[in-house]
């Protein structure tokens, strides 16, 4: 188990983000009010020429269908300029490297990870992306994936808010989360990690001659940028294919713990602006602490055996550091990673599993909060059926619609997880990029499209997966996990539009005694949905001694 000050670490770590989290709740709540702001004079002009160039009428509300397909349509059209950017970059500017385009599946695999926020990667950054492709390709799509994921979450709690008529527009809460969200928190970001030690250039690739006499080079970039909107969009791409276990972009131990506590600010932030923009401050409660308590259980799993803090080992920062980092990177389904997984601890590989199955603790930007509602939803029915009481959340009755989309959220995940999984080893791709039948082998596989599927993006395999096989399915998993829950829950959210509410719900949902509940029939739906897998892979491995690493 960790001592005493590595507790500590954690304590504050944590800390720090759900104060932050709780400072930062207001501001964002009126940014999508549209509440006046110093920031109006400036921003204003700019978004309301935005507004006007595209063709959006800021005064236009949408249903949930309207702002769904927006969000869609104007996702697939980013994908669209972000592959011809990846395609073509070795006869466009900003590419001192001289690289060339990307293959097809690379490219299609690349936008979708992107634009899913998702980040998987089966490429090498620093060797494979001009300058040109990281900035506007790759950083791009950072800012706007995680952008959609806070219009998302937005417009799905609006549909909720007893007097709501409608789920605002798209294209307003879209600027306005680059504008005045995203854009100045990641300026600060990258401020400071330039401080600390993170390059931020573009005058190419530096050779040198060591002391030994041989020439090294010197891979250097926009660097510091990408750090901050991948971690604080929780995007997780990074600018190295070593991610941030590279010196360059994680340089020091204060940058390890800025990185930690920048990927766990916003997913927090939006457990906060839930219960503001309900009007029920109070309903933050199951939220926070249900999500909280589940990455407390994380840890616990990941931190049983001493044996733990001794794999893993990225020497700067040891053990600790990278098994902690694990836990959290997939909590809030980021993915970036500070040590290879393929040597971390089973339990570790465990801990990470389930931060990626259950997606809300506390979860991605935008899609955590919506995740642990639809676990909400799914609690106060199944506590209904037991109870003989009529199920209600926020005053609402559940109808069988309601079930019938929350189910069928809850469902997509391990269909788009398991049937690709079972695919590549029907197919023989497992076998052909070096991959066994055995727990490690069998553990690799189930981890990619669980990180495919649940939009993190940390993986085991890396460029090793660029085939077509893996490009393809992967791609198709991301596109299916980040889009078809989405589409359901916000259209659980616009059924509720208008439905009569009962002045007091028929169950409590914000005391302590629901998070309990909560949080138990999230563990017991996810054990009963994916234990056979996790037995056939980390499980297996811990009870076969796999203590030193799955690689």
């Amino acid at each position: 188990m960790i001592d005493a000050i590595q507790a500590a670490y954690v304590v504050a770590i944590l800390g720090a983000a759900i104060f932050s989290g709780w400072l930062l709740a207001p501001y964002v709540v009126g940014v999508y009010n549209r509440s006046p702001g110093r920031l109006d004079r400036f921003l204003d002009p700019l978004e309301n020429l935005i507004y006007r160039v595209v063709g959006a009428d800021p005064a236009h509300t949408m249903d949930w269908k309207q702002y769904f397909l927006a969000a869609l349509l104007v996702n697939i059209v980013q994908m669209a300029i972000a592959a011809f950017i990846l395609l073509f970059q070795g006869s466009l500017p900003l590419n001192p490297q001289g690289f060339s385009g990307l293959s097809w599946d690379l490219t299609f695999n690349t936008v979708v990870s992107i634009a899913t926020n998702t980040n998987l990667q089966h490429y090498n950054g620093e060797t494979t992306l001009s300058y040109l492709s990281q900035m506007s390709a790759i950083q791009f799509l950072q800012f706007t994936s995680a952008a959609t994921g806070l219009c998302a979450a937005v417009a799905f709690v609006r549909g909720l808010t007893n007097g709501s008529r409608d789920m605002g527009n798209f294209y307003v809460d879209f600027v306005r989360s680059i504008t005045r969200i995203l854009i100045p928190l990641c300026f600060v970001a990258a401020l400071v990690f330039v401080a600390l030690g993170v390059p931020q250039t573009l005058g190419g690739y530096v050779t040198v001659k060591t002391i030994e006499g041989a020439s090294q080079t010197i891979l250097v970039g926009p660097v510091a940028s990408l750090v901050s909107i991948m971690q604080i969009g929780t995007n997780g791409g990074g600018y190295y294919g070593a991610n941030s276990a590279y010196p360059f972009q994680n340089p020091n131990p204060q940058s390890d713990i800025l990185e930690i506590f920048l990927m766990l600010l916003l997913p927090t932030t939006l457990c906060f602006v839930y219960g503001l923009m309900l009007g029920k401050k109070r309903e933050t409660r199951p939220v926070l602490f249900g999500a909280y308590a589940l990455f407390a259980i994380d840890l616990i799993i990941a931190f049983i055996p001493t044996s733990t803090l001794n794999s893993g080992m990225e020497v700067r920062f040891a053990g600790f550091w990278s098994a902690f980092w694990t836990v959290v990177t997939t909590a809030v389904t980021t993915g970036s990673v500070n040590s290879t997984l393929a040597s971390q601890h089973p339990l570790v590989v465990l801990s990470a599993f389930m931060g990626m199955l259950i997606q809300s603790t506390p979860g991605g930007i935008g899609a955590g909060l919506m995740y642990m509602v639809m676990y909400a939803v799914i609690t106060v029915f199944i506590v209904g059926l037991m109870s003989g009481r009529t199920p209600e959340y926020l005053g609402f009755k559940i109808r069988s619609r309601d079930v019938l989309l929350v189910m069928s959220a809850f469902l997509i995940h391990p269909l788009i997880i398991l049937v690709p999984t079972v695919l590549a080893y029907a197919t023989g791709a497992a076998s052909t990029i070096g991959l066994g039948t055995n727990s490690l082998g069998f553990t690799q596989v189930l981890y990619e499209f669980t990180s495919a599927a649940a939009n993190n993006g940390s993986d085991f395999l890396g460029s090793m997966a660029d085939t077509p096989f893996f490009n393809v399915s992967t791609g198709v998993v991301m596109f299916l996990g980040r889009y078809a829950p989405m589409g359901l829950l916000l259209a659980l959210s616009g059924s509720v539009i208008g439905r009569k509410r009962s002045p007091e719900s028929g169950l409590k949902t914000d005391t302590i005694a629901f998070t309990a509940v909560l949080v138990g029939s999230i563990m017991i739906l996810v054990v009963l949905t994916f234990f056979p897998f996790l037995a056939l892979g980390p499980i297996l491995s811990y009870f076969q001694g796999n203590v030193n690493g799955l690689g």
